[in-house]
């Protein structure tokens, strides 16, 4: 067995002890943790207290960088929408899971699973409402300006 899952599910099975989900995550580099989290949703109001969201936030506060490549993330579950998406962000090229989105909805726990199939519809299918408002009527363009800065 994987020492770094284990440790991920260890962490997991403690989350849910606590009163937690069941989530754990273990970031490792060069065969060494580097950072570790669990879902902390039970302790904060903070929907982005995600076991792997926050072994990043760690990791970026221990290293002082944006820049995750070559790192390996552990999750006891597969990822969320919102973690996979900060990996691809950070860098993180690496992802080992135990437990799918679908086992997650089985155990009810599946809003994971329902943004997964709202990504893939069009803006005007999914759920959520979004509507882009022109930049017409504003001083400035933030993206040109950000641009001019090179």
């Amino acid at each position: 067995m994987n020492e770094y899952m284990e440790r991920a599910v260890e962490l997991a099975l403690a989350n849910v002890q606590e009163g937690g989900q069941p989530f754990g995550a273990v970031l490792v580099k060069d065969n060494n943790i580097v950072a570790e989290g669990v879902n902390e949703l039970h302790k904060a109001f903070d929907v982005s207290g995600h076991a792997e969201m926050l072994a990043i936030r760690r990791a970026q506060e221990q290293l002082r960088t944006n820049d995750l490549s070559g790192f390996t993330m552990y999750a006891s579950g597969e990822p969320c929408p919102m973690c996979l998406t900060a990996m691809y962000f950070i860098g993180i090229n690496e992802i080992y899971y135990c437990q799918s989105v679908e086992d997650a909805a089985l155990a009810g726990l599946g809003k994971s699973q329902f943004i997964y199939q709202e990504l893939k519809k069009n803006r005007e299918e999914r759920s959520l409402n979004m509507e882009q408002i022109s930049l017409k009527e504003f001083r400035e363009n933030p993206m040109l300006l950000w641009k001019k800065k090179d």
